[in-house]
C-alpha cells in the first residue's frame, strides 16, 4: 500500500524550534545543541552509513537479537499496529513487521523529523510488505507522541540507542510519555547499548573513515543553512570520548580557530574562541538494573531482557504496570 504521510510538525514548526534551541544553546557556556538537528536529509544518510561501519557494532548487535526474537516479542503483544519512535529508514524494523504480519497485524506508524527518511522507508517497505498500511508521521518524538493516531492494540518501539541521548533526569519523563501511549496488553520495546570497555566505545564513535566526524559537523551545515549564517564545518574538529563516571559517550565539536559568524535569522553574533567546544550529543550506556528502575518510575514493568550473544546490546520489553 502507498505511504500515507501525516504532518504534525511543518517546516515552519521545525524552523521555529531550531531558532529557539539555537538561541538558547549558543548563548550559554558551554555552547550546546540538541542532537535532533543532525538529522536533515544528509545527516540521515550519514547516520545510515555509520550503522554499516565495522567499528559501529550497535546495529549489527541489535539486528541479531531481532532475527532471533522478533516473533516472540510480537507474539506477546499480538498488536494490530507497530509504532516506531525515531524511525529513520526503519531497516531493522522490517524483521518486526514480518512477524507483525504473521500475527495478524496490519499497520506501521513510524515517527521521525525527516520526511525524506520516512518516504524512503515507506517506499521500500511497501514493496517488501505489500499488505502493510503505512502511516508516516512527521513529528518530534519529544513533544508529539500523544498526537499519534491509534488504530488498535499496539507495540511501540524505540530502537537503536537513541534513548541514550537522554540525560539521566530526562529518561523517566520521556518514558512516562510512552506509557501514556499504551493501553491494556500493549507493549513497549526499547533498544539500549550496554556498558563495555572504553576502547570499544571510543572506536565506535571515532571511526577510521571519519564518517562520524562528518555526521557531527553536519549540524554546523544545518545551522548555516537554516539560520542564514556563513560557518564552515571544517573550522571544527570532531571529539568523542567516554565518561566512565556517567557511563556515557560525549560528542563535541572543537573550534580550530577564532570563529565569528552572524546568524541573520536570529540577528545573533556567534563567536568561538580557539579550542572552545560545542556540545552536540551524549550516548549513555546501560545496565539492566538501570533500565528496570527507569521503567518502574514511568509505570512500566520490565517483562523481557534480551541481549546479543556477546552481551553488547539489549532489547527491553515493557508492559503497563
Amino acid at each position: 500500500m502507498p505511504l500515507e504521510l501525516l504532518t504534525l510538525r511543518t517546516p515552519a514548526d521545525f524552523a521555529r524550534a531550531l531558532a529557539a534551541d539555537a538561541r538558547a544553546g549558543l548563548t550559554r557556556r558551554p555552547k550546546s545543541l540538541p542532537p535532533k538537528y543532525f538529522y536533515d536529509a544528509r545527516g540521515s544518510e550519514l547516520f545510515e552509513a555509520i550503522t554499516r561501519l565495522p567499528e559501529y557494532y550497535l546495529t549489527r548487535a541489535e539486528t541479531s537479537i531481532l532475527e532471533r526474537c522478533a516473533d516472540e516479542l510480537v507474539g506477546l503483544a499480538r498488536p494490530r499496529e507497530l509504532v516506531e519512535i525515531g524511525a529513520g529508514y526503519s531497516r531493522k524494523t522490517q524483521l518486526l513487521l514480518t512477524a507483525l504480519g504473521r500475527h495478524g497485524g496490519k499497520r506501521f506508524v513510524p515517527i521521525d523529523v525527516s520526511p525524506a527518511a520516512l518516504s524512503a522507508a515507506g517506499a521500500r517497505l511497501a514493496a517488501s510488505h505489500p499488505w502493510l498500511e503505512i502511516v508516516g508521521v512527521v513529528g518530534d518524538f519529544e513533544h508529539d507522541l500523544a498526537r499519534i493516531p491509534r488504530s488498535g492494540p499496539r507495540l511501540v518501539c524505540f530502537l537503536g540507542s537513541t534513548f541514550g541521548n537522554f540525560a539521566a533526569e530526562e529518561r523517566v519523563p520521556f518514558l512516562r510519555a510512552v506509557r501514556a501511549m499504551l493501553e491494556g496488553q500493549d507493549r513497549f520495546l526499547l533498544g539500549v547499548d550496554l556498558e563495555k570497555t572504553p576502547a570499544r566505545l571510543h572506536a565506535a564513535y571515532n571511526d577510521a573513515r571519519g564518517v562520524t566526524a562528518d555526521f557531527n559537523k553536519n549540524v554546523i551545515a544545518v545551522l548555516a543553512r537554516e539560520l542564514s549564517g556563513e560557518i564552515d564545518p571544517e573550522a571544527f574538529a570532531h571529539r568523542a570520548f567516554y565518561d566512565p563516571v556517567r557511563a556515557r559517550i560525549e560528542m563535541r565539536l572543537v573550534a580550530l580557530q577564532r570563529i565569528e559568524a552572524h546568524l541573520a535569522r536570529l540577528d545573533l553574533a556567534l563567536e568561538f574562541d580557539p579550542g572552545e567546544e560545542l556540545h552536540t550529543e551524549i550516548s549513555c550506556k546501560f545496565r539492566r538494573e538501570v533500565v528496570a528502575e527507569c521503567f518502574r518510575g514511568a509505570g512500566l514493568v520490565l517483562e523481557r531482557w534480551l541481549t546479543d550473544e556477546p552481551g553488547d546490546f539489549a532489547l527491553a520489553l515493557g508492559r503497563p504496570a
